[in-house]
């Protein structure tokens, strides 16, 4: 009798809450011009370093900008670089061409975040539904940078390590 009460609640909660909880879409917090605005100049600048790299290498593929932006000690905490400025160059050289740099940056932002010399830009991600292909969702993709003499030395994410063929 325990055991089908307790079915039974469990069953309850979780069909009558999974509604109540379903998540919200992920959407950025104000345009990239208001979220790269800080009161401290400093922070300020690392946010455009970090905002201006994502713009010109990443999204760009410019990867004679990498001097201008990483320290050559560049230490990489993604499973599927390696560390160093040479080694992100090698690395990102593999999947990108070089395109006309956008004014913003062409991923959606939630929020460009600077405290002390770290930066973190988060953005939209749209994944599809494990439970119905036909379907995605939107979640959190999180990039942070350490800055060290006006240069990105240092980088984390969530990222799993990838099969390469």
């Amino acid at each position: 009798m325990k055991s089908l009460v307790l079915t039974l609640v469990v069953s309850i909660i979780y069909f009558s809450t999974s509604e109540a909880f379903g998540q919200l879409p992920v959407k950025p917090l104000a345009s990239q011009a208001e979220l790269l605005k800080s009161s401290n100049k400093k922070l300020a600048q690392n946010k455009k370093l970090v905002y201006d790299m994502w713009r010109e290498f990443l999204e760009g593929g410019h990867m004679e900008v990498a001097e201008k932006y990483f320290a050559e000690s560049y230490m990489q905490h993604n499973p599927n670089a390696a560390t160093g400025r040479k080694a992100v160059v090698e690395f990102f050289s593999k999947f990108t061409k070089p395109l006309a740099i956008a004014d913003t940056i062409k991923a959606k932002v939630v929020s460009i975040v600077a405290e002390g010399d770290l930066v973190v830009l988060s953005f939209v991600r749209e994944m599809p539904d494990p439970n119905d292909p036909s379907k995605t969702y939107t979640t959190t993709w999180f990039d942070m940078f350490r800055i060290e003499n006006g240069k990105i030395a240092e980088h984390w994410d969530s990222a799993e390590k990838m099969k390469f063929n």
